[in-house]
């Protein structure tokens, strides 16, 4: 299939290719991800990002761009946190936005500040909140936890409050409560930017093992020459998809361009 954008274009930059045989998905891989969908915008009607037409597949997922570029917004918009103009998200003919137990079951999310994540005081509470989302009961809840933080041989933190972990810690903790909940996809909204080198190394260690779909937003083309493939969104537009070693060697190029010239003059809005 082809990763295509309707979305506003940019015309020294090149289109979406179309994808190449190596970034077909492997037959024990959880269902693809389909993005159908029209802009999204904010109240007030700017659009912030562009219509989609993507089926992700992949095993390992990178999304690179700016700040500002549309990056989390997708994220948001592939979780069903939020909806486009028009189309859906959809895993197995389930919408998403719509179905949000389905949403639970299938998409788990890791944001940048694990303090936008967390809502209960203690350790047990956070990680037992997701599966009552998803149906058990509160004892069934906490056995899994108790079972978890047990094979963590971290049994002593199931009463500490979250207050007293460290911001490693709590973004492990966000971790576990999504693998809690078994989702076939997890996004990444930055995970690692706020943690110092050994926690990041250490989580990404983790999720690395993990037989999960990961999608994972970047800056650095660097830390993503291991994925399968490679979103590059511009001012709220896919502007290329595909291999990791085409996609990040012409963003490098473009952002090596950017960097001569005086690119931060502009305002949004």
């Amino acid at each position: 299939m082809t990763g295509l954008s309707r979305g506003r274009a940019l015309p020294s930059l090149s289109p979406v290719p179309e994808r190449s045989a190596d970034m077909t998905s492997r037959p024990d891989q959880p269902p693809p991800l389909l993005i159908r969908t029209g802009e999204v915008r904010v109240p007030g009607g700017r659009s912030i990002l562009g219509a989609l037409d993507l089926e992700l597949s992949e095993q390992r997922i990178a999304i690179i761009g700016r700040n500002g570029s549309g990056k989390s917004t997708f994220i948001r918009l592939m979780a069903g946190l939020i909806a486009a103009e028009s189309g859906s998200v959809s895993i197995s003919g389930k919408d998403m936005y719509k179905n949000r137990r389905a949403a639970l079951n299938a998409i788990g999310i890791l944001f940048q500040n694990p303090d936008h994540q967390i809502l209960f005081p203690t350790v047990a509470e956070e990680l037992g909140f997701g599966l009552t989302q998803q149906g058990l009961s509160r004892s069934e809840a906490r056995a899994k936890v108790d079972r978890l933080l047990l094979d963590e041989a971290r049994s002593h933190w199931a009463e500490a409050p979250v207050s007293t972990l460290s911001g490693g810690q709590k973004q492990y903790l966000c971790l576990l409560s999504l693998l809690l909940m078994a989702p076939q996809t997890l996004l990444l909204d930055e995970p690692f930017s706020g943690l110092d080198l050994p926690t990041g190394l250490r989580l990404k260690r983790r999720l690395a093992a993990l037989p999960l779909r990961i999608i994972t937003i970047g800056h650095d083309p660097r830390d993503l020459t291991d994925q399968d493939r490679v979103l590059w969104f511009e001012a709220g537009a896919l502007r290329m998809d595909g291999p990791p070693r085409e996609v990040l060697a012409a963003y490098s190029a473009e952002m090596t361009r950017l960097g001569e010239v005086d690119a931060d003059t502009h305002l949004a809005g």
